[in-house]
């Protein structure tokens, strides 16, 4: 497939959270991946539907999400190019526990996580190498969280 003149392939290849990958995990994505568009606004993903997809963005800003009644959508992280979205489907019951709603147009690179799961399960390398890189944005994002929460009490109190 092929977005603005660069197959898919090349997308994941440019990718700054592929970067160093290895070629066998790279032809396993390459697998189940296709290239999608987002009108700023409109929803990559939806909390609590089936989380499926692993979206690589490669264009745009993404909001993260999460739904706070009576204020509505707090936006709670930002993502760019080279970063990705989509982390839910890693773990049981693999639903998605944010939205994540695109701030202007965006591109992606996105990677069927159903099947990728049957793939992982027979090719323990990859498997290896793709949850190494996944828990590292985990643990990153889970950081940056901790940083948001202790400025949004330490303001509370003024």
């Amino acid at each position: 497939m092929t977005s603005g003149g660069r197959t898919t392939d090349e997308a994941l290849r440019q990718h700054g959270f592929l970067a160093g990958i290895s070629p066998g995990t790279l032809a396993l994505l390459s697998q189940r991946a296709r290239i999608v568009h987002f009108d700023p606004g409109a929803l990559l993903l939806r909390e609590g539907e089936d989380a499926s997809t692993l979206f690589l963005i490669t264009r745009g800003r993404v909001a993260i999400e999460i739904h706070a009644p009576p204020r509505g959508p707090i936006v709670i992280d930002t993502v760019e190019p080279g970063h990705v979205v989509g982390l839910s489907w890693i773990a049981a019951p693999s639903r998605w526990q944010f939205d994540a709603r695109a701030l202007d147009t965006v591109e992606a690179v996105a990677i069927d996580t159903q099947h990728l799961k049957e793939d992982l399960a027979v090719h323990l390398e990859a498997a290896a190498e793709l949850h190494q890189r996944l828990s590292a944005v985990l643990l990153t994002r889970l950081q940056a969280t901790r940083i948001r929460l202790l400025d949004l009490y330490a303001n509370a109190g003024h």
